[in-house]
């Protein structure tokens, strides 16, 4: 029966889509997390009778057929990029970001990554890097004994070093957007890379037109939300159910018919 094959589909969608669903429920309390979506398209169809042909005659054609479809697959799984809260830190060396943008990382082999986790610090040397170590591109370095730190909305990084009565600028943050924000493939450790589907990077500063403004001092939530994320837990839990009912169901009709012939 066709119908074992279909319901087995249905079943292991269903189970990806928990995982997914998992995932999210797992991030709810990391920053900047992008919860995901799982998509899903039918599947081919058999058809038992064409649409469109002749049935008597030239001019009587099948107005509709009998197309039977084969089952669900997994077709994508989106990660949403929407705004999440922003979250008071008090830290100078957080930022936030409001609208669309990524911070821009220079990974472990000198590739530039992608974040929206704006948690910086400084190493050893002074520079501002990420909270797994990487450095903000581009680079600066914080000076010694500066006593205050400032982000302005548009990215400029500016120290105020003791003895002085005025702060000096020791960087400028940009950020990167992409045309197709869904494409860029996620690494984990909050980082994204750019791929073909993404496009190129194109890189502004914060504030311009198409590009978010910068909050020190903040940091952006996971966009996570607890009460839907257990509503489709629900649904894909029954829907689960359901597949593995049409199985049982196949399986009686089956078990029917080889009683009958004995």
């Amino acid at each position: 029966m066709r119908a074992l094959a279909i319901a087995a589909t249905g079943m292991h969608a269903q189970q990806h889509n928990l995982e997914v669903i998992a995932n999210n429920i797992a991030n709810i309390n990391t920053t900047a997390f992008k919860r995901a979506r799982a998509e899903f398209t039918d599947l081919i169809y058999q058809g038992e009778r064409l649409l469109g042909v002749a049935n008597r005659g030239r001019d009587a054609m099948v107005p509709e057929g009998a197309y039977i479809g084969l089952g669900v697959r997994t077709a994508a799984i989106r990660h949403l990029h929407i705004q999440g809260a922003l979250a008071s830190t008090g830290n100078k060396l957080d930022v936030a970001l409001m609208g669309r943008g990524w911070l821009q990382i220079n990974g472990s082999d000198g590739e530039t990554l992608y974040t929206r986790a704006g948690s910086l610090n400084t190493n050893a040397t002074g520079q501002i890097v990420t909270a797994d170590g990487y450095t903000l591109v581009p680079a600066m370095s914080v000076p010694q004994n500066t006593v205050d730190l400032t982000i302005s909305e548009t990215g400029v990084v500016s120290a105020l070093v003791a003895g002085q009565t005025a702060p000096q600028q020791i960087g400028q943050i940009t950020l990167a957007n992409f045309a197709n924000e869904a494409g860029l493939e996620p690494l984990g450790g909050n980082l994204y890379k750019q791929t073909t589907a993404s496009g190129q990077a194109v890189t502004g500063v914060p504030g311009e037109a198409g590009f978010g403004a910068l909050r020190q001092g903040y940091l952006e939530n996971s966009n996570v939300d607890p009460v839907k994320e257990i509503t489709e837990m629900i649904a894909a839990q029954r829907a689960y159910e359901m597949n593995s009912k049409v199985i049982q169901a196949a399986d009686d009709m089956a078990s029917t018919i080889s009683k009958g012939l004995r």
